[in-house]
């Protein structure tokens, strides 16, 4: 019997040891003194420890040695990042989240060919985006082609079919703040099976300052594709906050997070191969690189671009001429769409670089929202804050309505605010904590309506007992 204990231990390690090397296998060998991976060194030396050195290190290793008339002995302790330190108290060089993917071969590429089965057309994209996101028709319509018709790019490359070359659509996103813009791509994010990276503009700066590097962008990528490069090169990123890298106006000193940060991006933006540092977001002696090609990769913009309306008015305003046919100076101060009038060289004025906006052809608005699509956004998506409310209040088997009147209250507020869809949940949460609050002590609650005069301050919901009339709460 302990022979047979022994047998089964040892095909158990067995099995073990050979799950560990077939994993090791889909990673590749990173160097330990210059934290290149392999595809770009070349078949590395392995040491003790699972320690590889790739052969250009080694033999500057050997030149130093020569040069300085070393013995072999000596050697290791003249060896950059290995000297005064015990290999053996090294088990791992480089940590889960920083290993490189090897590249599959052309036989596995084959078995798992990309079609444009695997990504669903513009109508299918934007019913769905529908169901979480309320109005703003054109934008979804926008978003959806230029999702689907960028892997029809990706697979005509691929497939290298014709002698016509189909160029790259960035999309730049304007919008004022609430109407939607980061939901819309997060929505997107969760449809589509392709590697997605929203990250901020804001913490951008050029190159050798605090803050993070502009490759930080395609390296939030590659972290979303599980550090498969093939994968991320196929893959979306979305830039919010664009506008705060605009150009500083009237400043002497240098502009490291605008204008630095604009030029920076320009071959980002139309496809190059970019040194990025895995597991990271910047460059350091200790963190490996890989190169990642970004002309596959579609980027979106998103921005709120605040005083562009006041820049649109200057130049409509402009075209006012004297005499009784003459345009008012406030003819468009109400317009709530102002920003669909917008065009390159209000951006140009805005403080964007040409070079920049030339390469994000496709420029498109949200719309501001108004009392109706607030109503909408309150009651009708699949993640309604309404139906949020109604679910934490169904544990506890109370019910909850509002009524429509009181509806319009909650949206008449939010635009008081000015701040979009973000408003209708702080206000909900003011008028709600009182009723979460009472409701749990008393267990004889069925039903709790809420009134339009609760809203304005003026009088109760109702409360609903189990089997008898709606009270009025004062």
């Amino acid at each position: 019997m302990s022979e047979d204990k022994d047998l089964l231990e040892k095909e158990k390690q067995g099995r073990e040891t050979s799950d560990e090397n077939t994993k090791e296998d889909e990673y590749e060998k990173v160097c330990f003194m210059c934290r290149r991976p392999e595809s770009k060194t070349g078949p590395m030396i392995t040491l003790p420890q699972n320690i590889h050195i790739c052969t250009e290190c080694m033999q500057k290793s050997f030149d130093t040695m020569n040069n300085s008339n070393m013995n072999y002995g000596d050697l290791m302790s003249h060896m950059p990042n290995i000297s005064m330190m015990d290999l053996s108290s090294i088990p791992n060089q480089v940590s889960e989240k920083q290993r490189v993917k090897k590249k599959k071969k052309k036989t596995e590429e084959k078995k798992q060919e990309f079609t444009m089965k695997d990504v669903p057309p513009p109508h299918k994209i934007k019913e769905k985006l529908d169901e979480y996101v309320i109005g703003q028709e054109h934008a979804k319509k926008v978003i959806s082609v230029g999702v689907y018709n960028h892997y029809k790019r990706v697979l005509s490359a691929e497939q290298k079919n014709g002698e016509v070359e189909i160029a790259k659509s960035n999309m730049l996103m304007i919008g004022p703040t609430g109407s939607g813009k980061t939901y819309l791509v997060q929505t997107l994010a969760k449809l589509l099976d392709v590697p997605l990276a929203i990250t901020d503009a804001t913490s951008l700066t050029e190159a050798g300052y605090i803050g993070d590097d502009i490759e930080s962008v395609v390296s939030k990528l590659l972290a979303a594709a599980d550090n498969d490069v093939e994968r991320a090169e196929h893959g979306i990123i979305f830039i919010d906050e664009i506008d705060k890298i605009a150009k500083k106006k009237n400043t002497n000193q240098r502009d490291v997070s605008g204008e630095a940060v604009q030029q920076g991006m320009l071959k980002l933006l139309e496809g190059s191969d970019v040194e990025v540092p895995v597991g990271a977001n910047s460059k350091n002696a200790m963190v490996p690189l890989t190169t990642v090609n970004t002309s596959n990769i579609l980027f979106i913009c998103g921005g709120a671009f605040p005083d562009l309306e006041e820049i649109i008015k200057e130049r409509l305003n402009k075209k006012a001429a004297i005499g009784f046919q003459a345009d008012l100076k406030d003819k468009y101060d109400n317009d709530k769409n102002l920003l669909n009038k917008v065009t390159v060289e209000d951006l140009r004025m805005f403080g964007m670089v040409p070079e920049f906006l030339g390469r994000l052809p496709i420029i498109f608005t949200l719309q501001g929202l108004d009392e109706d699509m607030l109503v909408k956004i309150l009651k009708e998506p699949r993640n309604a804050i309404l139906k949020q409310y109604e679910k934490l209040l169904e544990m506890d088997e109370v019910k909850l309505e509002f009524e429509e009147n009181a509806l319009r209250a909650i949206a008449k507020k939010a635009l008081e605010k000015d701040t979009g869809a973000r408003a209708l949940r702080a206000i909900l949460e003011e008028y709600m904590l009182d009723i979460m609050y009472e409701i749990p002590k008393d267990d004889s609650i069925g039903e709790v309506i809420i009134t339009k005069e609760y809203i304005e301050h003026t009088g109760g919901p109702k409360i609903l007992l189990r089997g008898q009339e709606p009270l009025l709460l004062q």
